[in-house]
């Protein structure tokens, strides 16, 4: 008995010992995280450039475009499409700049817009016509098809809540693509 007794004194020995052992701690490791990227830029809300067109900043900046603040304009009539004197005038420049002008070969952005009222389809389809009314305008006066990139909005950004706003939702924007 006295040999398992001294057995086991050596294994708690052995257990001791090894648990007597000391190991510096690693240091923690901190994660050094880059900076936060900052926001995106908020995009500049296009200028009213004519009754029923409005054109994105760079555009009417590198076009070196100036027109008169058409806010206060009507924009398309309720549930129309056609465009005015003052909107081809317009497109004519815009035309200009990027068939021979300092963009020659650049492409557009149309977005259709309407107000809110009629059904989300309805104005969606809207928007789409107002657009390609914009694009086949353009076509005319030399702009590339495959540079104009119609799309339509309709109602979802709208904010007028009575007949002045509600003009102001009625337009195509016009920029860059």
């Amino acid at each position: 008995m006295s040999r398992s007794l001294g057995v086991l004194a050596g294994i708690l020995a052995g257990i001791l010992t090894l648990g007597a052992c000391h190991h510096e701690p690693k240091p923690a490791t901190v994660a050094t995280l880059p900076p936060p990227a900052a926001p995106p830029a908020a995009k500049p809300a296009p200028v009213p450039v004519s009754p029923n067109i409005s054109a994105g900043d760079s555009l009417l900046r590198q076009c070196q475009l100036h027109f008169d603040n058409t806010q206060v304009a009507p924009k398309f009539d309720f549930d129309h499409s056609e465009l005015t004197t003052q909107d081809r005038d317009v497109l004519q420049q815009i035309a200009d700049c990027v068939t021979k002008g300092p963009l020659k070969g650049r492409g557009l952005a149309l977005v259709g817009r309407a107000d809110p009222r009629g059904t989300e389809e309805y104005n969606l389809g809207l928007g789409q016509r107002r657009a390609s009314s914009v694009g086949t305008y353009l076509e005319r006066l030399g702009v590339a098809k495959t540079a104009i990139k119609p799309s339509t909005r309709g109602a979802l950004d709208a904010s007028g809540a009575d007949e002045s706003g509600w003009m102001t939702d009625r337009r195509v924007d016009v920029d860059l693509d």
